[in-house]
């Protein structure tokens, strides 16, 4: 076997969990309808992803390597794991400042931390809701920000059109998957069974 693969088959997060044998839960539609009643907090620390972007009641497991981001995913970790999650606009910039962050971002919710055999620390988080950044309060060590609740407009029950847009979507998601050797086979298996709005 390659050695690169080897050792990227040894640090694969499945391995991980696996160990862990703890389930990571999704969110139902009543699980969002009840966060969207809940009160988000006015003051969020941001957590700038390059080349992600998270949605509401996805799961995805993110590697964390600059120091700001080490100390936020810490404080928040022994606090209320809660945190706001924003992309960058250029994931090439080493150092994002204000102006290098998108003002949409998600609350997220930190699942686990793992410190990864290579040093890395990888956290798995969880989207919750939408927000939008009105100011930066914070800059260092991490970013905080004051943050609104982002306005969501979803389509009506029953809505035709939307409905055929949701197949047309799972139609292509299903031809990548094929298409490509690197997605494995149990995906496709997901796609036909996303009944939820949300993930759309």
């Amino acid at each position: 076997m390659d050695t690169k693969i080897k050792i990227l088959d040894e640090l694969s997060l499945s391995n991980v969990i696996d160990k862990e044998a703890e389930l990571i839960p999704l969110m139902t539609e009543e699980d969002e309808e009840r966060l969207n009643a809940e009160e988000m907090p006015n003051t969020l620390a941001i957590l700038p992803l390059r080349n992600t972007v998270l949605f509401p009641g996805v799961v995805i497991p993110i590697t964390v390597g600059r120091d700001k981001s080490i100390k936020l995913i810490k404080e928040a970790n022994d606090g209320s794991k809660i945190i706001g999650v924003v992309a960058q606009k250029d994931a090439q910039v080493e150092d994002p400042q204000v102006d290098d962050l998108n003002v949409t971002g998600t609350v997220a919710k930190i699942l686990r931390v793992f410190r990864m055999p290579d040093g890395n620390t990888t956290v798995i988080i969880q989207g919750q809701k939408r927000f939008d950044i009105q100011e930066f309060t914070q800059e260092e060590p991490y970013f905080k920000a004051v943050v609104s609740s982002f306005h969501e407009t979803k389509p009506s029950k029953g809505d035709k059109e939307f409905a055929a847009l949701v197949e047309s979507v799972k139609d292509v998601a299903l031809q990548i998957i094929k298409d490509s050797p690197n997605i494995p086979s149990e995906a496709s298996f997901a796609i036909k069974n996303i009944e939820s709005d949300s993930f759309w």
